[in-house]
């Protein structure tokens, strides 16, 4: 059938409703763009990959919309993640005309729906009942975030089994990338040079584009510091410096003690952002705030901290509530100041006046950090930026310094060394010298401890892959300087104030004598914790150093890696510091030149 491409032909004008500066009423370049890649292939699957807050879901409804007006498919299957966001797709859907059962469970569906919103549990406990009705009638089955699919392999099976008679599957995603090699449904995997197979998308839009259209906000990162006190199953107590080079269990106890409520550095933290909120509500009044926590009861002690800090009640949103959908809507179309949530507003939820996040969460994978600060990313208006506060951890500022770069689904682990896992190859051997005092059994992250005490220490500013700032205490003018940053400037504008800010910083540090500098005052870039792409080409350098020594000496990388951490001290090279890992790559130097 040869088709043309229309702006969808009775998308009501206000749609979608909450479109940025210069698109309402019409789809944005991106969404045009993967309506006319569609339009002239036709084809049976099709994987969009747009980043988060872009607006994939007008994208999806804008198709559906224009398929089932051309007869080409008669009802449609949309499958979310969560309760929530299928009422969510629903409501969208209803905007436009199309009329979804969000509350579908078996049997004939009402003449007057065009088709269902169900979840991706919904399907894996009865997956025939929807392939029925995919045999019955042409089926357009709309996968919303897709890589949910790989979470249990009952839910990838139960998808396949479901939707393979659909007459057309699209998949969405904003981060088709998954921790573990699940496969994902439906979604093409193509091998590349070296072997290993990867997810293709038919079109992406990843949020380096979306920045330069104005489609979604850049993002200011704060991060925290402090020295944080515990104390062990075993009874020892321990101390160390959020940022500081530390084992991975002792990393995991340090940030818990961290998001304790009942330390200094979750009030401090949570004080610091009411009053970025404060500041970006004075150009925009509705702005929002959200405190992603780890679990219920943390969830409930930090809108208990809130209160105690502004004087107002935060709203508080459990996954297992049966009302948390309706508080994040009430919450979507007040005014209020801060909401409080477990995992369910982490992904997906529509709540486009949130503003300000903290990140008070241990869930330490890309991929949910990716959706958390999708939450804040959704534009509005011309010159918004979205402010998350995080704690001084290196896989945390990784994630931050990562945002533009675009990631597939690797489906194989890298068989070798390479770009994939530049150090994999000093990992495996160092294993067994590592396995007596550093041995990861998985069992210390269950290990109970007992936070102590805590305090927190403003750090540093992450923006647009480079890092400003320096050490200052909560209160402190220095502080204040990047707290009162004005909540609408445009992304250039951003970067100069901020590097006026640390200019201005480090010159006042420099005037006070020795003996008033009680913090470590260090601008950023020579902070423990450098860029992740500067860790990155020093690990490779120290390796490709050790690989050449090895042929020197004979000695296996395993004996030559303890060897210079026993000589330099320090961790293994993956928790290293870039100072660390610069003095090895010295030490392994003068190791060679003098077997010349």
């Amino acid at each position: 059938m040869t088709t043309t491409t229309t702006s969808s032909h009775h998308l009501s004008p206000a749609f979608p409703g909450r479109a940025p500066w210069g698109t309402a009423g019409k789809l944005r370049a991106w969404q045009q763009g993967a309506m006319d890649r569609y339009l002239q292939e036709q084809p049976r699957d099709f994987l969009a990959v747009a980043t988060p807050g872009a607006g994939k879901t007008t994208f999806a409804l804008t198709l559906a919309s224009w398929l089932l007006h051309h007869h080409v498919v008669q009802q449609i299957t949309v499958v979310a993640p969560t309760e929530h966001l299928k009422k969510q797709w629903a409501a969208a859907a209803a905007r436009i005309g199309i009329k979804l059962d969000p509350d579908y469970s078996a049997g004939p569906l009402s003449k007057e729906y065009d088709g269902v919103a169900i979840t991706y549990a919904g399907v894996g406990v009865r997956p025939m009942l929807h392939r029925n009705r995919c045999e019955q009638r042409k089926t357009l089955v709309i996968l919303d975030e897709i890589h949910h699919a790989g979470d249990s392999k009952s839910w990838g099976e139960a998808c396949l089994e479901a939707f393979e008679p659909a007459t057309r599957r699209l998949a969405l995603t904003g981060t088709p990338f998954r921790s573990d090699t699940n496969p994902i449904p439906f979604v093409t995997y193509e091998e590349g040079n070296d072997g290993i197979r990867r997810s293709s998308a038919d079109y992406t839009y990843g949020y380096g584009n979306a920045l330069g259209d104005g489609v979604v906000r850049p993002v200011i990162f704060l991060s925290y510091s402090g020295n944080m006190r515990w104390r062990t199953k075993a009874g020892d107590e321990i101390a160390a410096r959020l940022g500081e080079p530390m084992t991975k269990d002792a990393v995991s106890q340090a940030w818990r003690t961290a998001l304790d409520a009942k330390g200094d550095w979750m009030p401090n933290v949570l004080r610091a952002a009411d009053q970025r909120l404060t500041e970006v509500r004075k150009s925009i009044p509705d702005a929002g705030g959200l405190v992603i926590a780890s679990d219920q009861d943390s969830a409930r002690s930090y809108a208990k901290l809130i209160r105690e800090i502004t004087g107002t009640k935060a709203t508080v949103v459990l996954s297992d509530d049966t009302g948390a959908s309706n508080r994040i809507d009430e919450f979507s179309e007040n005014t209020d100041r801060w909401m409080v949530a477990v995992r369910m507003v982490s992904e997906g939820v529509d709540v486009p006046r949130l503003s300000v996040g903290v990140y008070a969460t241990t869930i330490s994978t890309p991929l949910f950090f990716a959706q958390a600060v999708g939450r804040f990313v959704r534009s509005r208006r011309r010159g918004e930026t979205a402010s998350v506060f995080l704690p001084t951890i290196p896989s945390l500022l990784g994630f931050a310094n990562e945002m533009e770069v675009e990631r597939d689904h690797v489906l194989d682990k890298p068989k070798k060394q390479g770009e994939e896992d530049p150090y994999a190859e000093s990992e495996k051997e160092l294993a067994e010298a590592e396995r007596q005092q550093d041995e990861d059994t998985g069992e210390q992250d269950m290990l109970p401890f007992e936070a102590l005490e805590s305090d927190a220490v403003f750090d540093r500013v992450l923006y647009n892959a480079a890092e400003f700032g320096m050490q200052a205490h909560p209160g402190s003018a220095e502080e204040q300087d990047y707290l009162g940053i004005p909540g609408l400037l445009e992304p250039d504008q951003v970067q100069l104030l901020l590097q006026k800010r640390q200019a201005r910083q480090i010159a006042h540090s420099r005037k006070k004598p020795d003996d008033e500098a009680d913090l470590l005052e260090l601008p950023a870039e020579r902070r423990p914790v450098v860029s992740h792409k500067e860790l990155l080409e020093l690990r490779k350098q120290l390796n490709t150093m050790v690989g050449a020594y090895v042929h020197q000496t004979g000695k296996p990388h395993g004996v030559i890696h303890t060897e210079l951490r026993r000589v330099c001290g320090g961790p293994p090279s993956a928790e290293a510091t870039a100072g660390q890992i610069r003095e090895r790559i010295k030490k392994v130097q003068e190791w060679a030149t003098r077997m010349r």
